[in-house]
């Protein structure tokens, strides 16, 4: 269950977001304050920090910048109003991950929540593996094709990859799972069948909101 802190002096804002989040299924801690989100931060892990960015006395940005230096990997969404957007990318620049704008729709809050979270994974796949390597790893359509299949299959072995894929040259496809296992992506098991490693899944995660971005 993902973590989520909700940093807003606005308390009846905190109650309604807590309430939302909950019944979407993260776990939730609230924050009335910067000072109050940096103790939190200090004592607990979280995955997502929802940041008011106009708050009194320690302001969004002020808290931001201390939050990165205590939980880099936190991801940080500001929640701004309308006149402050150009605050809001200020912040972006300063470290966080996105924002939305008051008032904001349910189903946009969420779908940003999940999109950052997505990011996290794919940013943690990326960092875990040589990136230059994996990328060129990714670049085969065919190197892609056995991906989506191990994905969609969980474990196969080798002639039915062949199979599947319909490529009558098998020193091809021998080349191309070669690639992909120096890569850390696949791995091989005892019995010869191939699937996914935790980082191919998160890199697979990846690659598909990189294709989707670049559809859009």
């Amino acid at each position: 269950m993902k973590k989520v802190l909700i940093v807003d002096d606005d308390a009846e804002l905190r109650s309604t977001l807590s309430e939302i989040l909950k019944g979407a299924g993260y776990h939730i801690d609230e924050a009335s304050s910067g000072k109050e989100a940096i103790e939190r931060m200090a004592s607990k892990d979280f995955d997502i920090a929802l940041l008011d960015l106009m708050m009194p006395k320690m302001n969004g940005i002020e808290t931001l910048t201390e939050l990165k230096k205590i939980t880099p990997k936190t991801k940080v969404i500001m929640i701004t109003a309308f006149a402050t957007v150009e605050n809001a990318v200020d912040a972006i620049k300063k470290g966080a991950s996105d924002y939305i704008s008051k008032p904001f729709r349910i189903e946009e809050l969420l779908t940003t929540i999940r999109r950052v979270i997505e990011e996290g994974r794919f940013e943690e796949g990326i960092t875990k593996l040589d990136l230059d390597y994996t990328l060129s790893s990714l670049a085969n359509p065919i190197r892609r094709n056995i991906l989506r299949l191990l994905q969609s299959r969980k474990s196969m072995r080798f002639m039915k990859i062949v199979r599947e894929l319909d490529i009558d040259d098998h020193t091809k496809v021998v080349f191309h799972l070669k690639v992909l296992k120096e890569s850390g992506i696949i791995e091989q098991d005892k019995d010869k069948s191939y699937s996914l490693t935790e980082e191919g899944e998160r890199i697979l995660s990846g690659l598909k909101i990189l294709e989707n971005y670049l559809s859009a």
